[in-house]
C-alpha cells in the first residue's frame, strides 16, 4: 500500500504534539470568517436595514440608542443562536457519519430530529406548555430517540449499517406518530406546532442562546479530546481495539454528545432540516482531509445556516421564509446527488 503525503506541521506543547494541517487550518479560517461575516450582514437584514459599518459600531458600543435596541436585544440573539444551532448540527453530523462510516448516517437519517420533535407536540398539543416546557421535551424527546437507537442496534456492538437501519426504520415510526399528535391538536395548537417544526430563527431571544452556548461549551471540548478514537474507529473495531482505544466507551460517549447536541440544536430552533448531512460533507471536500474533519464540520454548519436565514430574509423579506425551508430545499436535493454518487460508485 502506497504511503499517503503527511501535510502540515507538528506542535508540541508540554508532552502533548499536535500535527496541524495547513489546508485544514486555512478552511477552517476561511469558514470562520465567512460566519462572521454573514453573521454582521444578517444583524443589519430586516424591516430597519442598518449598514454593516453602523452594526459593528454599534457592538462596540458607539451606536445610538434605536440602534443598541435593535442589534443587540433583536437581532443579535437570533444570529448567535443561528451559528450555535448550525456549530451543534455540523458537529454532530460529523460524529453519526463517522461512527456509522456512512455519509448517510446524519441526524435526519437517523430520526433524531423527529424524536426531538415528538417530545415538543406532546408538550404543545397534550400539555399545551409553555416555552420552556416545549424546549424540555424536545431535550427530552431526543434522548430518548438516541437511547432507543442504541439499544435497538446493539448486538455484541454497534455496527455501522445496523445503526442507521435502525435508525431509519425509527425515524419512520416517530414520523407517523408526529402525525398523529398533529390531528389531535386543536387549530391553534396546530398552527403552533407547525411553525415550530418548520424550524425557524424567528423571535429567538437571549433565553435561548445562554443554554445552548452552555451545552456547547461543555460537549465540543469533550467531542475534542475523544478526538484520536474517533478516527481510530473509522479504521475498525479490531484496529481501535489494537491501539488501545476503548471503543465502546468512546463509541458511547460520542453519540451521547452527538444526540445532545442535536436535542438541543432542536430545542433551539426547531428541526431544522440537513444542515447536519450537508456540513460534514462540504467540509470534507473543501479539506480533503481523512478522518472526521470535526472542527471544520462545526464552522461550516455555522455558516451554513447563517447563510441561509440571510438569503431566506433578502430574498423574501423578514421572517417570511424560516430557515428550515431553506436548508431543507438545499440538503434535499444535495441528500439525492450523494445518493446517485454512491449508487454509481457501487456503495448502495
Amino acid at each position: 500500500m502506497r504511503a499517503g503525503r503527511v501535510r502540515g506541521s507538528v506542535w508540541a506543547f508540554g508532552g502533548v504534539s499536535v500535527r496541524v494541517d495547513a489546508r485544514v487550518a486555512g478552511v477552517t479560517a476561511v469558514l470562520v470568517v465567512v460566519a462572521l461575516v454573514m453573521g454582521v450582514l444578517l444583524v443589519g437584514t430586516g424591516d430597519f436595514p442598518i449598514p454593516a459599518g453602523e452594526v459593528l459600531r454599534t457592538l462596540a458600543g458607539r451606536g445610538d440608542a434605536g440602534q443598541e435596541f435593535i442589534v443587540r436585544e433583536l437581532r443579535l440573539p437570533r444570529v448567535l443562536v443561528g451559528l450555535l444551532v448550525g456549530a451543534a448540527l455540523g458537529l454532530a453530523g460529523a460524529l453519526f457519519q463517522s461512527i456509522t462510516r456512512n455519509p448517510l448516517g446524519s441526524p435526519d437519517v437517523l430520526g433524531l430530529g423527529q424524536g426531538a420533535t415528538a417530545g415538543a407536540l406532546i408538550m404543545i398539543v397534550l400539555v399545551s406548555g409553555s416555552a420552556g416546557q416545549v424546549t424540555m421535551g424536545a431535550l427530552v424527546g431526543g434522548l430518548v430517540t438516541g437511547a432507543a437507537i442504541y439499544l435497538l442496534s446493539w448486538k455484541r456492538g454497534v455496527q455501522g449499517y445496523r445503526l442507521v437501519l435502525v435508525g431509519i426504520g425509527v425515524s419512520a415510526v416517530l414520523t407517523a406518530v408526529n402525525g398523529y399528535l398533529l390531528t389531535r391538536a386543536d387549530i391553534v395548537d396546530a398552527s403552533r406546532a407547525m411553525v415550530w417544526m418548520t424550524g425557524s430563527l424567528g423571535g429567538r431571544g437571549w433565553e435561548e442562546v445562554w443554554p445552548l452556548l452552555a451545552l456547547c461549551a461543555v460537549l465540543v471540548p469533550l467531542v475534542l479530546v475523544n478526538g484520536r478514537g474517533l478516527r481510530m474507529l473509522e479504521m475498525g473495531d479490531d484496529v481501535s481495539y489494537a491501539v488501545g482505544v476503548r471503543v465502546e466507551r468512546v463509541r458511547l460517549v460520542l453519540m451521547l454528545a452527538a444526540v445532545l447536541l442535536v436535542a438541543g440544536a432542536t430545542a433551539a430552533a426547531g428541526p431544522v432540516g440537513f444542515v447536519a448531512l450537508t456540513a460534514p460533507q462540504l467540509a470534507r471536500r473543501l479539506t480533503r482531509s481523512p478522518g472526521p474533519n470535526l472542527v471544520p464540520s462545526l464552522c461550516m454548519g455555522a455558516a451554513l445556516l447563517v447563510t441561509a436565514d440571510w438569503t431566506a430574509q433578502r430574498v423574501f423579506g423578514a421572517d417570511q421564509l424560516p430557515v428550515g425551508v431553506v436548508t431543507g430545499v438545499l440538503g434535499g436535493g444535495y441528500l439525492l446527488w450523494l445518493l446517485v454518487t454512491e449508487r454509481r460508485a457501487g456503495r448502495i
